[in-house]
């Protein structure tokens, strides 16, 4: 774990945002357990209960083994690993308390390329989970989706809240994803209404920080690169898409806020509204302030941005009032998130 990692588990572990006390001697189940969000989720957990023997079962499924014990080797007693895949049937004999179901395809080139297999392992792997934790009689269950369910909303909004939604052009295959969280999140509903599941939706801006992989492809972790290695930040569109981000660490503290205090059958944005930007002026933010000007924005516009697994341009930032009435806020800001994230990135790399 490198040094900015285990800055903000143990930060994580002692933070207020968290109801400790409804953690205390529960079990907690968390799909996707070593992705980026899933994996501190589960080390917050476990460093928690190294420090006050607060008797917490952390179970996390995951696919890859040597994955798996290379991000849990601190904590092998404190976490159980399950290993599977969410569009199989889950098992598990003890008794589970809560679940954190984040396990999804997340790249975009992968809903360009594999869009079949990003629907199904949305929709069959959100099944197969609720089916566990209708046989687990659950205490409750946050669903993790993404600001990407809104669609292209109203470009003029200053905010958007959980009921307002936008278009997505279903008719294109990387809608295979915002489609799949959609129909994801309207089955958990479904069950919640039809068997009594307890569970919540938390819709996350774009998440980043340390243990993001240096080989990440995204937009954030793309320009982290540029910056450490003093290479141009070569933009294939202009820049235009809006939206705001949200630092990994208030992420985690949002989501538990959401598992231990928010309403079921109801979404919560998670996000930070200080962090508001476009593609273009996050670059220049990045190649002027992070990079000391070591390096610049250019521009290198393609013509089939689709098979790339771009998007379309948006203007979307989240209202996080919601969540704050639960009591959480946000703390750490854009270039502060993305120092941390570098620092973490150079040590790892």
């Amino acid at each position: 774990m490198d040094r900015i990692l285990k800055e903000d588990i143990g930060y994580l572990a002692n933070s207020n945002m968290i109801d400790w006390k409804e953690l205390t001697g529960k079990s907690v189940f968390i799909t996707g357990g070593t992705g980026h969000i899933g994996s501190q989720l589960a080390l917050t957990l476990a460093e928690y209960d190294k420090l006050h023997n607060a008797g917490i079962k952390i179970y996390v499924l995951a696919r890859n083994q040597e994955k798996a014990e290379k991000i849990f080797k601190d904590y092998k007693e404190y976490v159980c690993v399950v290993f599977g895949n969410v569009r199989n049937k889950i098992v598990v004999d003890e008794n589970i308390d809560y679940i954190i179901h984040g396990a999804s395809i997340t790249g975009s080139k992968e809903f360009v390329d594999f869009p079949v297999e990003t629907i199904y392992t949305g929709i069959d792997g959100t099944k197969n989970v609720l089916e566990f934790a209708k046989e687990k009689k659950i205490k409750g269950m946050v669903y993790l989706s993404s600001l990407e369910v809104y669609g292209i909303t109203d470009p003029d909004k200053k905010s958007i809240q959980e009921h307002e939604y936008g278009y997505i052009e279903q008719m294109l295959p990387r809608s295979s994803y915002s489609e799949g969280k959609r129909m994801a999140e309207c089955l958990c509903v479904a069950y919640g209404h039809e068997y009594g599941i307890p569970v919540k939706v938390a819709r996350l801006a774009q998440t980043f920080g340390p243990g993001v992989s240096y080989a990440d492809n995204r937009v954030f972790a793309q320009f982290a690169r540029c910056a450490i290695e003093e290479n141009d930040i070569v933009l294939k569109t202009k820049g235009e898409t809006y939206r705001n981000y949200c630092y990994v660490r208030d992420a985690i503290t949002g989501i538990f806020c959401v598992l231990t205090h928010g309403k079921i059958n109801e979404a919560y944005n998670i996000a930070n509204k200080k962090t508001g930007i476009s593609i273009c002026d996050m670059a220049h933010m990045v190649s002027e302030k992070i990079a000391k000007n070591k390096i610049k924005v250019v521009f290198d516009l393609g013509d089939d941005l689709a098979k790339l697994g771009y998007g379309p341009t948006i203007k979307i930032a989240l209202d996080t009032s919601k969540l704050e009435n639960l009591g959480w806020k946000a703390e750490i800001e854009l270039e502060e998130a993305f120092e941390r994230m570098i620092e973490s990135m150079k040590e790892t790399r």
